[in-house]
């Protein structure tokens, strides 16, 4: 399966120019450019989720593993982020809504060597559940909204 998998990317990026352009604002997402490297902003990303007390929970990218199939792609790391009191309460109001756990940030290289930093809004995210959850899981994605802002916030400045 891990095989199928590495085939599949290096397809796909055999189809994508080299530089697929920079992340475009978009309806539910916060996107930011930043001057960081791309190295630089995941470290940020990692410390800011740190200081703000949310855990780093996934971590992947196809960056390395293709660039060591000689496939060069800018760099793009996509990092999950969340917290057991917050895993918790979602799962008090609704099972189905925990698949969107963890809220992901997404590193992505850009040409001139920057970084911009993205991620689905929370409330964005956990919209689609609140019908069946309540009013309380709003509450919930409101409080991760604050939270991602300023892990946003402590990792471009």
């Amino acid at each position: 399966m891990k095989f199928l998998s590495i085939v599949i990317l290096a397809a796909c990026a055999f189809t994508l120019p080299a530089s697929a352009g920079s992340m475009k604002p978009r309806e539910g997402w916060a996107v930011h450019e930043t001057g960081h490297s791309y190295a630089e902003l995941i470290a940020n990303v990692k410390n800011a989720a740190k200081a703000n007390k949310m855990g780093v929970v996934t971590e992947a990218g196809p960056t390395a593993v293709l660039k060591s199939r000689g496939i060069d792609v800018p760099g793009n790391r996509v990092i999950g982020i969340f917290h057991p009191q917050f895993a918790a309460r979602v799962l008090a109001l609704s099972v189905p809504a925990m698949i969107e756990a963890p809220i992901r940030f997404y590193v992505t290289e850009n040409a001139d060597g920057t970084a911009a930093l993205s991620y689905k809004i929370p409330s964005f995210v956990f919209a689609p559940y609140m019908d069946e959850a309540g009013a309380e899981l709003l509450v919930i994605a409101q409080e991760l909204d604050a939270k991602f802002a300023a892990i946003a916030a402590d990792a471009i400045d």
